[in-house]
């Protein structure tokens, strides 16, 4: 696989609507098995993905959504969920071998928060990262009801849901124009 910097990030665009090409999951498994090695502190890899893509779970995600997302989400061949693992630190033995890492989480739920949001949002990333190079279009959204999502996808499991993302084959005629980004002395410093 060859892919460039124009497919990765400057030429590639926030997918508001879909063809109507399917997303097969052999596309899916091939998709994780790209984004899993992003790196993440400690090796914690909190993030936990479901791939809706069945019109019953679709039509479950469709009543969690906020009303600007519901359609893309209804459109897309398939949404993530991509959720952190609030136990993530219970694979660190596993994950991260050369230390006792998960004595550094129990009981410490601030700890556990803040690395399971920051790192399943760096892996989500990974995952968008990943589906572009794989040749899908993504929607990243955060307009949804974050409780509603929870119980309807992860009850009785210690999975909480970061964000959702919907991946297909992008349709061009559904595009808004591109928006500006900031200049690099507006977002950066060299110190």
């Amino acid at each position: 696989m060859h892919t460039s910097t124009e497919q990765l990030f400057t030429d590639a665009r926030t997918q508001n609507g879909y063809l109507p090409t399917p997303v097969s999951d052999d596309t899916l498994r091939q998709l994780y098995e790209l984004f899993k090695w992003g790196p993440t502190s400690a090796n914690c890899s909190p993030a936990r993905v479901v791939f809706v893509r069945t019109e019953e779970a679709k039509a479950r995600l469709v009543d969690c959504m906020g009303p600007s997302n519901k359609a893309k989400v209804q459109q897309a061949p398939v949404t993530a969920i991509i959720g952190m693992d609030m136990a993530f630190y219970e694979k660190l033995p596993q994950l991260f071998p050369h230390a006792d890492a998960k004595a550094w989480f129990v009981g410490n739920e601030t700890l556990i928060a803040a690395t399971a949001f920051r790192n399943s949002s760096l892996q989500g990333a990974y995952l968008m990262v990943a589906a572009r190079a794989l040749g899908l279009g993504c929607g990243p959204m955060s307009g949804f009801d974050a409780a509603k999502v929870d119980a309807t996808f992860f009850a009785e499991t210690t999975v909480k849901v970061n964000f959702v993302c919907s991946l297909g084959h992008g349709d061009p005629a559904k595009l808004f124009a591109r928006s500006p980004r900031l200049a690099f002395d507006e977002a950066c410093q060299l110190a």
